[in-house]
């Protein structure tokens, strides 16, 4: 089994809240991921939109782009205006040799607004998932004819959150429904990672090595917080920086034939947390704790 090891730039800029690193450079980023030892890099707010601008910046870096998200919205446009609206995005991912796109249906959503407690989430009807379902199901039929897998994130505060929620996501998609799975969101939406794995391995297309901290999800729950407030509170972090227990995460993983990328990811702030140092120590983690779980890399640095 041979994995590739990436990293999300939320490290170095915060995609949903700028404050949070709106000062460090994309050059910056880049740069500091590969001298890590990282093969790859998924896409934040900072990069270029275009195969012509961006190709240049990754070959500078001899870096590979892992996946880029997609904000779908479903719930309230169809198939054809879905998939009309992606085309900029799907040009950009098939340019890069992307193989997984990372996408989320955001109709609804709140993790954008740091006034809105996660509790107020949106809860799917059963008419909601009467027309969701066979939307990406069209959507995952269309990208695996594109080369692409549909890798679906679960994310706090948008309609698929909870482990019923991805159960029903599953149940009601085929196979072209990829399942992008997040040890960190899955942690903090109440569910345990090696149930996920054990239901849905088969589905898993893309995984995000986030860990998060009990003690800041309890403290999330109890203040009935946004998710961006228990992001600024430290929620989540670099993988073995927190709670999660990443060799049984990553050992699951390898029994299941997982041969995808492992992208670490955690929302930090720069100015209390200094991206170098945390891209270093995540890279070495995610390395060393892959070996261990009977993974060959890609490209081991």
């Amino acid at each position: 089994m041979s994995i590739r090891l990436g990293v999300n730039p939320l490290l170095w800029t915060n995609d949903d809240l700028p404050l949070l690193g709106d000062e460090t450079p994309l050059t910056q980023c880049l740069a500091e991921a590969k001298r890590a030892g990282y093969e790859g890099v998924e896409m934040g707010r900072k990069f270029p939109t275009t195969f012509d601008e961006l190709g240049p910046l990754l070959g500078h870096e001899h870096l590979a782009l892992a996946s880029g998200w997609y904000s779908s919205n479903l719930l309230e446009r169809d198939v054809n205006e879905e998939i009309e609206a992606m085309q900029p995005h799907l040009a950009l991912m098939k340019a890069t040799g992307v193989t997984a796109m990372v996408f989320c249906e955001t109709a609804r959503c709140v993790h954008l607004d740091r006034s809105m407690p996660v509790s107020r989430r949106p809860r799917l009807t059963g008419a909601d998932w009467q027309q969701l379902a066979p939307r990406l199901d069209a959507i995952g039929d269309y990208l695996a004819g594109e080369g692409v897998r549909l890798a679906y994130h679960h994310h706090m505060g948008t309609p698929i959150q909870s482990t019923d929620d991805v159960a029903r996501l599953m149940d009601a998609t085929g196979d072209h429904v990829g399942l992008l799975f997040d040890a960190g969101h899955c942690a903090f939406a109440g569910g345990d990672p090696l149930d996920w794995l054990g239901r849905w391995g088969e589905r898993i297309v893309h995984v995000h090595c986030k860990d998060v901290r009990d003690a800041v999800v309890r403290r999330s729950h109890n203040r009935n917080a946004s998710f961006l407030d228990a992001v600024v509170d430290g929620v989540f972090a670099i993988p073995g920086d927190g709670s999660l227990d990443f060799d049984a995460i990553l050992a699951r993983l390898a029994k299941i034939g997982y041969d995808g990328w492992l992208v670490t990811e955690a929302e930090t702030d720069p100015s209390v947390s200094p991206s170098w140092p945390l891209a270093e120590r995540s890279y070495r983690y995610l390395r060393d704790t892959a070996r261990r779980a009977g993974f060959s890399l890609a490209a081991a640095a």
